[in-house]
């Protein structure tokens, strides 16, 4: 087969092109090509490597073995054309298989512009070449996510959801949450506290586990949480190890510092929990926590000037610092400070208005140096403050009975058992109060709804002690040993349930097993040994000079063991070092509870209406553990 006239020409012109010339020459006439934009068009990658059958009558110019039979003799132009196909056609990834066509409208104006046929023919040799294009990125915002705002408005929704009880609402939005947001800790740690109030604590555990895995063990709030879990559940050796990891993830944060030193004191690593906390001081610098602790410490070693210097720091750090405040308040009650003491309740409550504990702790300590009405009158307030709050109606209760009558202080024990019925400390007191008043049948009924609650707890301890009294006094000697036995299980620190055992097997003649049962105690418990070397370095790590410190705390003169009196007090000063004329003697109680709290002091009684008619019945399952305490 011989090609014709106008394709020999065609390939000249061809060879001549892919030779780099940008005009070509035919006749002595120089033509230039024309590739305009509007005229070229561009195969898809899936038309070049199609079949032969199909590509060869599509594309004849690109497939070699179209010509190769009529060009066998020119090796020179093989070469060429496979040169040209080789530099002209690009690799390209995104180009979508869509089928060219080219439309009869186009190739009809490209053959009536052109001044020839052989314009014709490149022009449609151009349509069919293809070219580079750039990658193209997928821009469609289907997959993006959602703004940071929508995590913050989804963990504030299931923190209100938190407090209204609707755990399982705020627990399907905090998955969604870790879902969309994995890298970002404060779901898990959101989710995790939520499981734990509902004790689901291999499910809180599990949410830890997955949070430190999506956030590489970087993020050491999570951390800390884990480890107050573990904690709470008695696996200190893990939490030790997790307290440990926070501390490594961010040296910086203080909560696991200061909690590593709370569980090293809980089980009587006194040395170990105080340099704990001079490193969070190092590290994190002032701080109310720390501080409050290592106070409490020093009062506990009854270094009293040194654990006043540091509450004085804890509430410089923090004004509004209320728990801050009550602890150095309960220091100057156990010095008998009872004036500086005042002012410090009553810095506590200016600090947090709304805070049951300062209402509570303040009420029961006016109780106690004889100020009855004055007494109830702060517990009435905080009660009306916090009327979901039992403890301060139990508190109420057991002061009604001591000054006033059985009955009401029934009907108060009987309102704070419905307001929380799971809360052992009503259940004891109330059952306490009926065992005085002779109803033994009552008080074993209420010991055990107690003990149904949690047989396990620091409660229940004292709750098996005190019920262990009751038999020993009805003469239940045999169920007295097996309470007073179950106690220690829970606490075997208590050094009343030990001594209360002695004294009982004393009474009944067995002085040897009663001095066995003096001599386990000692044996077994825990010796907490504490020093004062200490508080040198913890000092300069709260202010290197040394010397103002000296100076503020007269340390030349030895001014540590001396105490304070209320008669030594300047009038008008407070412990805090503030100038304070109406603190202790001016305090407008009515006043300030009317301006900051829009509370009556004449309307402050309690609704004793009960929404229940009977008690409910104890659990009938076991209530104390096997026995592990043998004398």
């Amino acid at each position: 087969m011989k090609l014709s006239s106008s394709k020999q020409h065609y390939f000249a012109l061809f060879s001549q092109y892919s030779n780099g010339g940008s005009n070509l020459q035919f006749n002595n006439t120089f033509i230039k090509p024309s590739f305009s934009h509007s005229h070229i068009h561009f195969p898809s990658l899936h038309a070049l490597d199609s079949s032969p059958s199909s590509s060869a009558a599509s594309f004849p110019v690109l497939r070699e073995d179209a010509i190769v039979n009529d060009f066998d003799d020119t090796e020179t132009e093989k070469r060429k054309l496979q040169e040209l196909l080789v530099v002209r056609r690009p690799v390209k990834d995104l180009i979508d298989d869509v089928e060219v066509e080219v439309e009869e409208e186009e190739e009809s104006s490209s053959a009536t512009s052109s001044s020839s046929v052989i314009d014709a023919e490149l022009s449609r040799f151009a349509k069919k070449m293809p070219i580079f294009e750039p990658k193209r990125v997928d821009s469609s915002s289907s997959g993006e996510k959602p703004l940071g705002v929508n995590l913050d408005l989804a963990l504030y929704r299931a923190k209100v959801l938190t407090r209204n009880f609707r755990y399982k609402e705020a627990e399907e939005v905090l998955q969604k949450c870790i879902s969309t947001w994995p890298e970002d800790g404060r779901s898990y740690v959101a989710l995790g506290k939520i499981l734990g109030k509902q004790s689901k604590t291999n499910e809180a555990r599990a949410v830890y586990e997955k949070g430190c895995q999506a956030t590489q063990g970087e993020n050491a709030y999570i951390w800390q949480c884990w480890a107050v879990l573990e904690n709470k559940m008695g696996n200190i050796r893990r939490a030790r190890q997790l307290f440990d990891a926070a501390t490594v993830a961010d040296k910086k944060h203080i909560a696991a510092w200061h909690g590593w030193a709370v569980l090293e004191l809980k089980v009587g690593n006194v040395k170990k929990a105080r340099y704990l906390l001079s490193k969070g001081l190092k590290n994190c610098g002032g701080n109310e926590y720390v501080y409050q602790t290592l106070a409490m410490l020093e009062a506990k070693a009854n270094r009293i000037e040194q654990a006043r210097y540091l509450f004085r720091q804890a509430t410089k750090c923090n004004p509004k610092s209320c728990a801050s405040w009550l602890a150095w308040a309960q220091l100057e009650v156990q010095q008998e400070n009872y004036r500086d003491a005042r002012q410090l309740f009553e810095k506590a409550v200016q600090a947090s208005p709304k805070n049951r504990f300062a209402w509570h702790v303040w009420g029961v300590f006016e109780a106690n140096v004889g100020n009855l009405d004055k007494g109830r009158k702060l517990l009435k307030i905080g009660h009306a403050l916090n009327p979901r709050d039992p403890v301060l109606l139990q508190s109420l209760a057991l002061l009604e009975y001591k000054h006033s009558a059985a009955n009401l202080a029934r009907a108060l024990f009987r309102r704070a058992s419905e307001l929380d019925p799971r809360h052992q400390p009503v259940w004891i007191a109330w059952g306490w109060m009926e065992w005085k008043e002779g109803n033994i049948k009552a008080a074993r009924e209420l010991y055990q709804r107690a003990l149904s609650i949690n047989s396990t707890s620091e409660s229940a301890a004292r709750c098996l002690q005190a019920w262990g009294v009751l038999e020993q006094r009805s003469g239940n000697i045999s169920a007295a040993r097996r309470l007073f036995r179950s106690s220690l299980n829970i606490n075997s620190q208590s050094y009343v349930t030990w001594m209360t055992w002695a004294s009982m097997e004393e009474d009944e003649g067995n002085a040897i097993r009663a001095e066995e049962i003096r001599n386990l105690y000692f044996q077994q418990r825990t010796e907490v040994v504490d020093d004062g070397s200490w508080v040198t370095g913890v000092f300069d790590i709260i202010d290197p000079a040394i010397d103002s410190i000296m100076k503020l705390l007269n340390i030349n003169q030895s001014p540590y063991n001396k105490t304070r009196d209320s008669s030594t007090s300047e009038e008008g000063s407070d412990p805090a070092g503030e100038d304070n004329t109406e603190s202790g003697t001016g305090f407008d109680l009515d006043s300030f509870i009317s301006e900051k709290l829009s509370l009556d002091s004449s309307k402050l009684d309690v609704d004793l209406e009960s929404n229940s008619k009977n008690l409910a019945r104890p659990s009938s399952r076991k209530i104390w553990r096997a026995s592990k305490v043998s004398v």
